[in-house]
């Protein structure tokens, strides 16, 4: 299993998953986080740009845990068997840690709010780090 963290600062977890270009790619066996490394997507590459169809970088992870997902994204990931997470932890490795653990506090989507006309939930950009 792998696990995606948005992580535009690569310190902590950031907002807007789908205008994020750098992300923590966690490898989880057994349970436990094998291997962790950075994943720098291309402008057109991310989420956002890529409308369609994921990213191949991130096509194998199962979860995306994020300071915020649109409504239109959380759709497509839920389709794509992707489990999205919201989160205000703002550790990459806690949020991964209390994931696995079953603790990592979730925030709902908010499908009422739209941003720019693309669904975007929550913040729709603005950094609260």
């Amino acid at each position: 299993m792998q696990i995606a963290v948005s992580s535009q600062n690569r310190k902590t977890i950031t907002e807007h998953a789908g205008k994020c270009r750098k992300f923590w790619i966690y490898k989880i066996d057994k349970g436990e986080i094998s291997d962790k490394r950075l994943l720098e997507l291309p402008m057109e590459q991310t989420l956002h740009a890529s409308h369609h169809q994921l990213p191949g970088p991130l096509a194998a992870i199962s979860v995306l845990i994020s300071g915020s997902i649109g409504a239109g994204l959380h759709h497509r990931l839920m389709q794509a068997g992707i489990q999205p997470i919201i989160t205000m932890e703002e550790s990459p490795d806690m949020a991964v840690a209390a994931y696995l653990e079953g603790r990592l506090d979730r925030l709902p989507i908010d499908h009422r709010h739209q941003c720019h006309g693309h669904g975007h939930t929550l913040s729709c950009g603005t950094n609260r780090r």
